[in-house]
């Protein structure tokens, strides 16, 4: 079965984000309501199905001012981050260098820099150089690790300096340091998604960066377990799950039907995003 990730943009900021007023002048009166509520419906059996419609009323709009209020500080940050991580602002200070190496050891700046010439002296004349370059640079010089033996938690989604910095990390690092790396040497947004996969021979989930010439081509794996990039339907031990990038969130679905995902799913990326536009190591 082929390998495809179906797109589902985020809505675009305008006021319909937020509920009408009308709805929260409802909602907000609603406990002061309840006894002509009462007096209106024949018997607690009505009462309980008036109360679980308005229950279910209430959670889905603020499921969706949820998901809408993390969606606008994502994209908030990403125009901080978007501005560091360009070919053009792509510089590592000497400041940093030294944090990295107080920190990390020596070879943390001989990374740093090699990363930074990746991107400052690129010329490649084709998307698929650039993709290339970055996916050698980062499955080649780049350690695996667990989070918990880096990081001490379960599960922590390092910024690309961070990664780079260390020398390690889990599948989540590369993939997310390959994205912004990209990024940085030109290649547009809406041509790359991280994507959570299950990794069928390993039987655990999975992350890797995928990449498109054009919306409807059949996507390019960029994978830390495997060094050359291949098509989606080369990689039959892949299941895709949800795709992501600085612009979308969506779900990976069998018949083609996408829709944007639980609020919680943002949240890590939202960190991130807040951490690369603070340079944090």
């Amino acid at each position: 079965m082929p390998f495809r990730i179906f797109h589902v943009p985020l809505k675009r900021t305008n006021s319909r984000l937020f509920p009408d007023r009308r709805d929260i002048f409802q909602i907000a009166s609603v406990s002061g309501r309840i006894n002509a509520i009462t007096d209106m419906l024949d018997g607690p059996e009505s009462m309980n199905k008036a109360l679980q419609r308005l229950r279910q009323h209430i959670s889905r709009n603020v499921q969706k001012t949820g998901i809408a209020l993390l969606s606008l500080i994502i994209l908030g940050g990403l125009l901080r981050v978007d501005a560091a991580f360009s070919d053009n602002n792509f510089h590592i200070n000497q400041g940093v260098l030294k944090q990295a190496e107080d920190r990390w050891g020596k070879e943390a700046p001989t990374r740093l820099i090699a990363w930074e010439n990746i991107v400052r002296s690129d010329r490649s004349n084709s998307d698929r150089e650039k993709l290339e370059k970055v996916n050698a640079f980062m499955n080649k010089t780049m350690t695996y690790a667990e989070d918990m033996d880096i990081w001490g938690v379960s599960d922590y989604w390092a910024t690309p300096l961070e990664f780079v910095s260390r020398g390690a990390g889990d599948c989540e690092e590369y993939a997310i340091a390959k994205y912004f790396t990209l990024k940085a040497m030109g290649i547009p947004d809406d041509r790359l998604n991280i994507a959570y996969v299950k990794a069928l021979q390993l039987n655990r989930s999975h992350m890797v960066l995928t990449y498109v010439s054009k919306p409807g081509d059949e996507p390019l794996i960029l994978d830390n377990l495997n060094d050359s990039i291949k098509s989606a339907s080369e990689r039959r031990d892949l299941t895709p799950i949800f795709s992501f990038n600085g612009t979308d969130l969506w779900m990976a679905r069998q018949r083609g039907q996408g829709e944007v995902t639980d609020s919680s799913r943002l949240r890590p990326w939202r960190d991130l995003l807040k951490r690369i536009s603070e340079n944090n190591l």
